[in-house]
């Protein structure tokens, strides 16, 4: 068993409700709230402990809101390990309209970090990770943090052994897909992400699986996981092409499924399962998490019951 450590730099107290249909300039009658942590890492450690393991979730947190999410997170069980942020954390709110059940996300920002909370955080990820271990770095990182944040903490990390799964997007993604001389053992993106990147269409899961070698290629990471919604998810490490279906599943919420799609992957490599089955249960995870409402993230009977439906195949 190998220890999983996520970071999470810019999380969020997740607030999710609903309403009977959305009206602008009025004033909409909301459904009580459920509440939940949030922020890319702080997901994964959730799915991964929703699924029966364990993870750290190292996370930053600051102001009252940290504190109530401190509090929100040691209801959950989580095994945390704080880092003092330079200012609040962040909220956000997700409200479904019930008469389309079309859901509207709204982020606000987080705090500022000057280049010495930086450093900081730096050498407390560093102090934190596990040899032989793997690192999670999922979603955004914190204001004022150059693109190239994550592809240092990557150089930080390489000389203990660990392997690190990243789980990106903007300035930060584009600067890993350039190409590190530390790159993470797993980069993942979804199909927009992987357009943008490349400039073009990728209409095909054959054209998404023949990018993500090129990104391996040119050293943006030494496997590329692109997620292509329906159609799976499709995964290149240099020596061979995968592609894994996506389970036919009613969608009430897709808030976390990327993050359960980490958490269950990642999960299955601490347990020395091989990569074809844990790119088999990430698929299992994230289709479940579509399953739930708001932010509830993977349930564990409905990824036993979906990993029968879900094959790997090679392209």
């Amino acid at each position: 068993m190998h220890e999983i450590l996520t970071v999470t730099l810019n999380p969020a107290f997740d607030l999710a409700t609903s309403v009977a249909k959305m009206v602008p300039d009025a004033k909409l009658r909301c459904a009580p709230p459920e509440q939940d942590p949030g922020g890319g890492g702080l997901n994964v450690s959730r799915a991964i402990h929703q699924l029966g393991g364990a993870s750290k979730a190292f996370v930053a947190l600051g102001g009252d809101t940290g504190t109530a999410l401190e509090h929100l997170l040691r209801k959950t069980g989580l095994d945390i390990v704080i880092h003092e942020a330079p200012g609040e954390t962040r909220q956000s709110l997700a409200v479904t309209d019930l008469s389309t059940e079309e859901q509207f996300r709204f982020m606000l920002p987080g705090p500022d970090w000057s280049q010495e909370d930086i450093a900081r955080v730096r050498e407390a990820i560093r102090d934190s990770a596990q040899r032989d271990g793997y690192i999670v770095l999922s979603g955004s990182g914190p204001h004022g943090a150059s693109p190239d944040l994550y592809a240092r903490i990557c150089q930080d990390v390489s000389a203990s052994g660990a392997e690190v799964i990243l789980d990106t997007s903007g300035p930060a993604l584009a600067h890993l897909a350039a190409g590190q001389a530390s790159p993470p053992y797993l980069l993942r993106m979804d199909s927009h992400e992987a357009e943008t990147l490349a400039r073009r269409p990728l209409s095909s899961r054959i054209d998404s699986a023949a990018f993500a070698e090129r990104l391996v290629k040119q050293g943006a990471a030494r496997m590329v996981i692109v997620a292509r919604g329906a159609d799976g998810s499709v995964l290149a490490d240099g020596t061979r092409k995968l592609r894994v279906n996506a389970a036919n599943v009613t969608v009430r919420s897709r808030v976390g499924a990327g993050d359960s799609f980490i958490g269950g992957f990642v999960m299955a490599l601490s347990q020395d399962h091989p990569v074809e089955e844990a790119f088999r249960r990430g698929s299992a995870a994230a289709s479940a998490a579509c399953m739930t409402e708001g932010t509830q993230l993977c349930l564990p009977q409905d990824f036993e019951a979906l990993l029968k439906k879900t094959a790997v195949e090679t392209l």
